[in-house]
């Protein structure tokens, strides 16, 4: 059960928007917080043929797919009005990086470890202008500056925390805790934004989204006299 809480600072109101997006970036980025700094241990220790360097070029190919694509992905969700759009494509991207962390698990081979990298690419390429869209326009106009470094701080916490803990796992437990502890937050972090669908869909949209329209009989003519 999520608990409501206004946070209130001498006056200042956090919108239930910036409040749930801020907690989902945190999620999210605590996720892949997990991974990123063990990536090239990962890599020389469980990869034949794995170096280094073949970390470096998979975090790169990470970061060139996420950049290409992110520029014409914001331009299609500009072109489409409401956030209806960016909100599927918001939760696409979860559910594909939580898949991508999953994915970690049967990493044997230099070309795996590429294919899932460029797969993280793109659920962050879905993730940044969706995910921005949104909390923008949920701004508030007289503290914009305040919700803009409450995004960042929790953004920071999450992977300097993440950092830590996926040490931990992968010390004490190992690689596979890490994956699927990033996968489970992943998840976790679209399922809190899929409870609260009326922060941005009306309510009762998503558990509308996967059902049919009910087929209706075509107008019968009336008899011939």
């Amino acid at each position: 059960m999520l608990v409501h809480v206004n946070i209130k600072i001498e006056g200042l109101t956090i919108s239930r928007v910036v409040r749930y997006f801020v907690l989902a970036d945190l999620l999210f980025l605590t996720a892949w917080g997990l991974i990123h700094p063990l990536l090239a241990v990962f890599v020389v220790e469980n990869i034949p043929q794995g170096t280094v360097f073949i970390a470096g070029s998979a975090l790169a190919l990470y970061w060139l797919t996420r950049a290409i694509l992110q520029l014409p992905i914001g331009i299609i969700l500009d072109q489409t009005e409401g956030e209806k759009d960016d909100f599927y494509v918001l939760i696409i991207s979860l559910m594909l990086a939580g898949f991508a962390s999953l994915l970690f698990l049967g990493v044997n081979s230099v070309a795996g470890l590429f294919a899932v990298m460029v797969l993280e690419g793109i659920a962050f390429s879905l993730y940044t202008p969706a995910w921005g869209s949104i909390f923008v326009r949920h701004l508030d106009q007289n503290h914009m500056a305040f919700d803009l470094s409450l995004g960042s701080a929790a953004s920071g916490l999450a992977i300097g925390v993440a950092s830590f803990v996926g040490g931990a796992l992968a010390k004490f437990i190992g690689f596979h805790a890490v994956f699927i502890g990033a996968s489970i937050l992943a998840f976790v972090c679209a399922g809190i934004l899929l409870w609260v669908p009326d922060l941005i869909l009306p309510r009762g949209s998503t558990r509308n989204l996967f059902k049919k329209s009910p087929v209706t009989e075509p107008p019968q003519a009336p008899p011939q006299s």
